[in-house]
């Protein structure tokens, strides 16, 4: 049966994969956006200004959300700026979802992700997993992978620096380390259409099982 798929973050890294991935199983796919992007034609494209829509807006009927929007403190500008694309944002739409009967969500995290953590960006990480986690959909996968690699639309220097030096590091990351290793954005597009298919109730999904 053909299924409706929404994709939060469809410009991003995996957004732009998960799309091709999506299509590929013949689902129907629509991308939330803030502005026209060049994607496959057979993508439905819902261009919205976010905040209005958070207050005014309703998602078309789905079957699932695919979250893949985030940013970092420097593009964003400021740590509340940070905290309203990666949570805000995040928070709102999975909400949406839920109101129109989505029964699953897959929400792209990231390792080391904890509510309680010092670390500003692994707990605000943690807090939207959390907050997920509560509107209790009937099937909630959590990725949380480490430092992606692939193309961008956009540079991040510092990115773009650890994916020079990843293939020599990841060679060192062994045992309960390997979840650190950097990891191909095309296998965690892949994993989450794959993990579509497995209707555990939840999930989280490190580099280490991605990688299968």
């Amino acid at each position: 049966m053909k299924q409706t798929s929404i994709v939060l973050g469809a410009s991003g890294l995996i957004g732009r994969l998960l799309i091709l991935e999506l299509l590929q199983k013949s689902n129907k796919v629509i991308a939330i956006l803030r502005n026209d992007e060049d994607l496959p034609n057979e993508v439905e494209k819902l261009i919205i200004n976010f905040d209005e829509f958070i207050n005014n807006g309703n998602l078309p009927s789905c079957d699932q959300i695919f979250i893949c929007i985030g940013t970092t403190i420097k593009k964003a500008g400021s740590k509340e700026e940070f905290v309203k694309v990666d949570y805000t944002y995040a928070y709102e739409f999975a909400k949406k979802a839920f109101e129109v009967n989505a029964s699953e969500i897959h929400l792209v995290s990231s390792v080391g992700a904890d509510s309680k953590s010092n670390n500003f960006y692994l707990k605000t990480k943690g807090q939207i997993e959390d907050a997920i986690l509560e509107l209790k959909f009937e099937y909630t996968k959590i990725y949380r992978p480490s430092l992606l690699i692939g193309e961008r639309s956009e540079t991040r220097l510092l990115e773009k620096l650890g994916q020079l030096i990843s293939p020599l590091l990841n060679n060192f990351l062994i045992g309960n380390m390997k979840k650190y290793r950097s990891i191909d954005a095309k296998k965690v597009a892949r994993s989450m259409v794959y993990n579509n298919e497995e209707k555990s109730l939840k999930y989280y999904y490190y580099n280490d099982f991605i990688n299968q």
